[in-house]
């Protein structure tokens, strides 16, 4: 699989998005969170050291033991396993927090907010189709539109919505991608 391949040389987990980077004073003190396709895994390792009981789920096998190995030399409360995002469900009102980052699956957002709590909180950053750089899928089925995340995630109160686009300096900024902090009522 291509993704194992991609991750199998990897020695450090990603970076935490920068969603989630800029908004970790929205996170609630304790609670249940999930990564989904958590590659490897810098959101969840970022829920985890916050103190949230962690689960990262990722297609790749290799990714998975990977985060589990990162979590483990933390001691860490993250727990990561294979999951289908496409072919599993997810489990109803289960999670505080949700944080999902480049990755674009249009059919699963109900599910993801029916797997928040009355009160959870989703983080979510992923590409859009405008390009200002060479970042991010070619394939425009896995790019956002204009203004899409808050179309997708309606049923959620936004808290924090970013999408610079071309506005400006264009050396700065979030650029190519939006962001989106909401809050299921």
């Amino acid at each position: 699989m291509r993704w194992d391949r991609r991750y199998q040389e990897a020695e450090a987990p990603n970076s935490p998005a920068r969603v989630l980077v800029c908004n970790l004073h929205l996170l609630p003190p304790k609670g249940d969170a999930l990564e989904l396709a958590c590659g490897l895994g810098g959101n969840a390792l970022a829920l985890a050291r916050h103190g949230l009981s962690t689960q990262a789920w990722d297609l790749s096998p290799v990714a998975v033991d990977k985060v589990n190995a990162f979590a483990a030399a933390e001691g860490l409360p993250l727990a990561a396993r294979v999951v289908d995002l496409e072919a599993s469900p997810l489990p109803s009102g289960a999670f505080d927090v949700i944080c999902v980052s480049r990755y674009l699956e249009r059919a699963l957002c109900p599910a993801i907010v029916e797997a928040l709590r009355p009160g959870g909180l989703l983080f979510y950053q992923t590409f859009t189709r405008q390009r200002l750089g060479t970042s991010g899928p070619d394939n425009p089925a896995f790019r956002l539109a204009p203004g899409e995340l808050l179309r997708l995630f309606a049923a959620l109160e936004p808290l924090v919505y970013r999408e610079d686009r071309d506005c400006g300096d264009t050396t700065q900024g979030l650029r190519d991608e939006a962001y989106l902090v909401a809050r299921r009522p």
